[in-house]
């Protein structure tokens, strides 16, 4: 990758060029911001109108706005075109820069081209932030200076001009960003690929092949973690050019990391001596589910392919602490434990969730669905909860599935909004239960993001 020189440069490819960038949300401003200082000349587009944004484009001297859509004659003289993550290249202003001839990139790719350090890349249908931030916390316990951000936490070109050769990024990384990505982490790792934003990527053909882009642009010299015991990302295996190391919870894993009985073991190129080395007990690890056990195994995996021992990753996770909307446990209120899992934007993450509970569930699924198969998960539902309260824009469709699944009138409920959903929770929920937020669907039919829902979820529960 390029040395980046911090601060505007004359040197960099972008000086000079007129780069417009489209969606003015979190990504979006960070490119706002770290454009002009390097010199480009910047013309962002959002298709709200000025009335809702004057207050912030104010503080953004220099860059020009279009507000209200998206002409086509925003690509006059246009260099680069930067989506946002929540922007899709099908739009017809992208399909436009592209019959243009006009380069397409985004934030995550950017900052890879011109990063001073090694990156750390990490994606996956579920577990992306959990990985993410574990492996961060580990690689800080082995005396790195660290960078976590990407797709969580900090847009990582604003904080670019800190960074020097001998830091460390861990980078989350979507499939939004990876569909346009050229270049790979040094180290990459793909944890899972399961249904997910179909809505957007088609067909599961094409999100995997966005997830495959974060190894596929790999040197020879560089690492590769795949997840073993998912299927899709198993066979990825066959396009890794470099090394390639293996986590599992069902296989011993030469070279990676793997589960014997109830211990979390390491092999291969962290164990120097040849034998495998424990890093931890299954009861060592302060997260609810199995998921995140492979979770752990995948944030070991990646340590340990960049030189941290099994000593610093079996404390570190001892002192891990959950990140939150993640099977948080909010409050217990009456003997009933309400449990914030609203990161849960996926059928498949809501089997999870329910997979880590013993205990009596009264479950609040619904959401804006993404084109997802419901069937498998409700099924279990039915199983594992003594209710279901169905809310927001995919509320219908989880009462239809239900139905077809052989759900009766008086497993659900149906309700328009979360606060309808917690107060019918309430009534339903006995002592010893869970009330469970882990809604399948994304937040986009009623919040911002799946933050500002399960932070609505926790004030709710909070005035119980």
């Amino acid at each position: 990758m390029t040395p980046y020189t911090n601060g505007t440069s004359k040197t960099d490819s972008l000086y000079g060029k007129k780069v417009a960038v489209l969606g003015f949300a979190r990504q979006g401003k960070a490119l706002a911001r770290w454009l002009p200082r390097i010199g480009a000349r910047v013309i962002v587009s959002d298709m709200r109108p000025v009335e809702k944004l004057a207050g912030e484009i104010s503080q953004y001297p220099g860059v020009e706005f279009v507000l209200g859509g998206h002409p086509e004659t925003l690509l006059d003289g246009v260099d680069v075109l930067c989506l946002s993550g929540g922007v899709a290249p099908d739009l017809p202003i992208v399909q436009e820069a592209v019959k243009r001839r006009i380069r397409l990139t985004n934030d995550a790719q950017l900052f890879m081209e011109r990063c001073p350090c090694p990156i750390i890349g990490i994606t996956g249908s579920a577990g992306k932030t959990t990985t993410t931030t574990l492996t961060g916390e580990i690689m800080k316990r082995a005396g790195h200076q660290v960078w976590v951000g990407g797709n969580i936490g900090d847009v990582l070109l604003d904080v670019i001009d800190q960074m020097n050769r001998e830091h460390v990024v861990v980078m989350e990384l979507s499939s939004f960003q990876l569909e346009l990505m050229s270049n790979s982490p040094h180290t990459a790792s793909i944890l899972n690929i399961t249904p997910n934003h179909l809505d957007r990527h088609g067909t599961m053909e094409n999100y995997i092949h966005a997830k495959a882009q974060i190894i596929l642009h790999q040197a020879s010299n560089e690492v590769a973690i795949l997840g073993y015991d998912d299927a899709n990302t198993r066979q990825l295996g066959d396009y890794v050019k470099g090394d390639l190391c293996w986590f599992s919870a069902s296989q011993m894993i030469s070279d990676g990391t793997f589960m014997a009985g109830q211990r979390l073991l390491i092999a291969g190129r962290s164990s120097p001596s040849g034998e495998p080395k424990v890093i931890c007990g299954r009861e060592d690890i302060p997260l609810r589910g199995d998921h995140n056990v492979l979770n752990v195994l995948a944030a070991c995996a990646i340590t340990g392919a960049n030189g941290v021992s099994h000593e610093v990753m079996g404390a570190t996770i001892r002192d891990f602490k959950p990140v939150p909307h993640r099977l948080e446990v909010v409050r217990v209120v009456n003997e009933v434990a309400y449990i914030n899992d609203s990161i849960a934007t996926a059928p498949e993450r809501v089997v999870a969730a329910l997979n880590s509970f013993s205990e009596p569930i009264v479950l609040l699924a619904g959401g804006k669905d993404k084109k997802l198969p419901w069937e498998e998960m409700l099924h279990l539902a039915l199983e594992k909860c003594r209710h279901i309260v169905a809310f927001g824009e995919a509320g219908e469709l989880v009462v239809d599935v239900l139905r077809k699944v052989g759900g009766s009138a008086d497993a659900v409920t149906r309700v328009q909004t979360l606060d309808e959903a917690l107060a019918e929770a309430v009534k339903r929920a006995l002592p010893g239960d869970v009330v469970l937020l882990s809604p399948g669907g994304t937040s986009y039919d009623a919040y911002v993001d799946f933050a500002e829902r399960g932070e609505h979820f926790r004030q709710l529960v909070m005035r119980l």
